[in-house]
């Protein structure tokens, strides 16, 4: 009886003790585990930001090693909405995507002068970077009054400046020509070792005796003048998609435009692109050309 008792006493303890020692090396294999899991996560978390520094993003949409054209200006090139569509949608079709990047920053209802004094310009400032592109287009949204309209800029490509106070914020607001402002832009490109091309407005659909009314007169002419004082390329967009038109006729054109006599549909939108690529073939050594694709 006293060694029946005996027995079951030391297996009791023995399968105790194992007991204790495969906890104890469940623990041990647990905390390993966790401890290997966190240096793999650390390991990653470095990995990433060694490989994509916060200061370095691409362009949102953008392949961080490739060029980078940047398209500015209003809603004409920029538009989406109620079946509307700027040229600058259409546009990547016509470029090697696996060559190039094509970001639209345009942005609708902005003049040359609000593109500038929205901080819209300085965010693509802070991204340009040496062989990257900008395509610039502006026009449709800087006439009217300074007194009335405050995104008019003066007419013209000269220096004159005029201060004007804004009502609602009473602050002051020295406001250029429309030439200046694109010229600030060509300068801003060049001094990041990119190339500015100008593009003149596109049309609106309005006709004169069967003709498409030209901006040759107006912001068309300040647009080219901007150009050549800022040595940068031109590109008459304006006259290139006018007689387009003109060959497609009033009827025709009137449905590329669904609404009013500026924002265009898709269709027109892919005229407009296609346009602005012909214009960029007619340029003599234009680097961008190179990043077409076969047509």
């Amino acid at each position: 009886m006293l060694h029946s008792t005996i027995r079951r006493w030391f297996f009791a303890q023995h399968n105790r003790t194992a007991n204790m020692k495969i906890a104890a090396l469940g623990k041990l294999y647990l905390t390993m585990a966790l401890s290997l899991g966190v240096n793999l996560f650390l390991l990653n978390t470095a990995q990433a930001q060694t490989a994509s520094p916060s200061n370095a993003a691409p362009p949102t949409g953008a392949t961080s090693h490739l060029p980078t054209l940047f398209l500015i200006g209003d809603s004409t090139v920029n538009n989406g909405g109620r079946g509307l569509q700027g040229w600058g949608k259409s546009l990547p079709v016509f470029f090697d995507l696996t060559k190039i990047n094509v970001v639209n920053r345009a942005r609708g209802g902005r003049s040359s002068r609000t593109f500038l004094t929205e901080g819209l310009w300085a965010k693509v400032v802070a991204e340009l970077q040496p062989g990257d592109f900008v395509l610039m287009q502006f026009g449709h949204n800087d006439g009217g009054s300074l007194n009335t309209n405050n995104r008019a800029s003066l007419k013209g490509n000269g220096d004159e400046t005029q201060e004007v106070v804004d009502k609602a914020t009473g602050k002051t607001e020295v406001v250029h020509t429309y030439g200046w402002y694109l010229r600030q832009y060509i300068a801003d490109t060049k001094a990041k070792g990119a190339t500015p091309i100008v593009l003149s407005l596109v049309p609106r659909n309005d006709w004169i005796n069967g003709k498409v009314v030209r901006a040759s007169n107006g912001y068309g002419r300040w647009a080219a003048a901007a150009a050549q004082a800022g040595g940068a390329a031109f590109v008459d967009l304006n006259e290139i998609i006018a007689k387009h038109y003109d060959a497609l006729g009033q009827d025709k054109v009137k449905t590329f435009f669904p609404f009013e006599h500026t924002h265009t549909n898709k269709e027109g939108a892919d005229l407009n692109a296609a346009s602005v690529v012909e214009g960029l073939k007619g340029l003599k050594n234009c680097p961008l050309v190179a990043y077409l694709t076969p047509q």
